[in-house]
């Protein structure tokens, strides 16, 4: 067993921790630590125990993107010299070209996201963020282009405008821009970060999942499609719960609920 992982998995009922271990270099990517990830969220997706997971980085910050001291150790094979090659979705960052992951994840951002740790919290479905966090495509300054997917998720995320503005400019911006970009969702103090990471992760692990999950491959697999295959896809996905025990169970359990319920 590694003595000194570069990357920490941790369960805690139904949720997986997963942080990156390298504070020294404010969490910064090398092949090793890519390795780690794909193999921690591999686990966290084949595990039918584990709900959500929650993404974070060790130190003063969430990660400041692909180590370039250690560039050559990054990467999968290149399709342009191996055009029979087949991903198997490890992407540069380990994880990051993973699609077949259809339980929640939430990015905890703290200090620096940058680059590769900006696609990294991109590929999460919620990114929540402390007061303290700051956000940016740095790798501008290196001739270093968004191969995690950066390209595809920001403007989705935060509109073509923002997404472009991020992109070709490579500034900064801080938690405040962030949060009224609609890049994350909530901000609290740094001490709380985690600890509300968690409630939030334990309020979506409490669900019935089912339903939870073929909601989030609907939309994941109807994004950019005619409102007309996405319906089709949402039906197709959404008539497995509609048909499944889990359902009845659920309509008796709001058929018995007290009148001052809400949930």
């Amino acid at each position: 067993m590694n003595p000194d992982p570069k990357v920490l998995y941790q369960e805690d009922g139904a949720i997986a921790l997963i942080t990156i271990n390298r504070p020294q270099v404010h969490n910064c990517i090398d092949g090793e630590t890519a390795d780690e990830l794909y193999q921690a969220f591999s686990r966290f997706r084949d595990n039918p125990a584990m709900n959500v997971a929650i993404l974070t980085g060790s130190g003063s910050s969430f990660s400041s993107g692909a180590d370039l001291k250690a560039i050559d150790t990054l990467g999968p094979i290149d399709i342009y010299d191996h055009p029979d090659f087949i991903y198997d979705g490890s992407g540069y960052l380990g994880f990051t070209r993973l699609t077949n992951i259809f339980k929640p994840t939430i990015a905890a951002v703290h200090g620096y996201c940058y680059a590769g740790g900006l696609e990294m919290a991109a590929w999460c479905d919620i990114r929540i963020a402390s007061y303290d966090a700051t956000f940016g495509c740095l790798e501008r300054r290196y001739n270093v282009p968004l191969v995690d997917g950066g390209t595809q998720r920001l403007p989705r995320i935060v509109g073509w405008g923002r997404g472009m503005d991020l992109i070709l400019t490579g500034r900064e911006i801080n938690s405040q821009t962030a949060l009224e970009w609609g890049l994350v969702t909530e901000l609290v103090e740094r001490d709380q970060l985690l600890s509300r990471a968690r409630d939030l992760a334990s309020q979506i692990a409490a669900y019935p999942q089912g339903a939870l999950r073929t909601d989030k491959q609907a939309a994941v697999r109807g994004w950019g499609l005619s409102i007309e295959e996405g319906l089709r896809i949402e039906t197709q996905l959404g008539m497995t719960q509609v048909r499944s025990t889990e359902i009845r169970d659920g309509v008796k359990r709001f058929k018995n609920r007290k009148t001052s319920e809400l949930d």
